[in-house]
C-alpha cells in the first residue's frame, strides 16, 4: 500500500471552512424553521381537539355515548372490558 499523500493546506482550509459554513447554515435554518413547525403542531392539535369535540357532540346527539359511558363505568368497577354488558352492541 502506498503512503498517504500530503494534502495541501489550502485544501484543508477550504474543507474545514465548508464544514463550519454548513454547521452555521444548518443552525440558522433550524432556528428559522422551528417556530413554523411549532405553529403547525399547535394548529394540528387544535384541529384534533375540535374534531374530537365534534365527534362527542355527534355521539351525544345520537345517544350512543351512553354505551361508552356504561362500559367505562364497568371497566372502573371490574377492571375488564371483556364482560362489558354493552360492548358488543352499537
Amino acid at each position: 500500500m502506498a503512503p498517504p499523500v500530503a494534502v495541501s493546506p489550502l485544501i484543508k482550509t477550504a474543507r474545514y471552512s465548508a464544514l463550519i459554513a454548513g454547521v452555521i447554515y444548518g443552525k440558522m435554518r433550524y432556528d428559522y424553521l422551528k417556530p413554523i413547525g411549532a405553529e403547525e403542531k399547535r394548529l394540528e392539535e387544535e384541529r384534533k381537539a375540535r374534531e374530537e369535540q365534534e365527534n362527542i357532540a355527534k355521539k351525544l346527539a345520537e345517544g350512543s355515548i351512553f354505551i361508552h359511558i356504561t362500559c367505562i363505568i364497568h371497566l372502573l368497577r371490574h377492571h375488564s372490558l371483556n364482560s362489558c354488558p354493552l360492548s358488543h352492541s352499537k
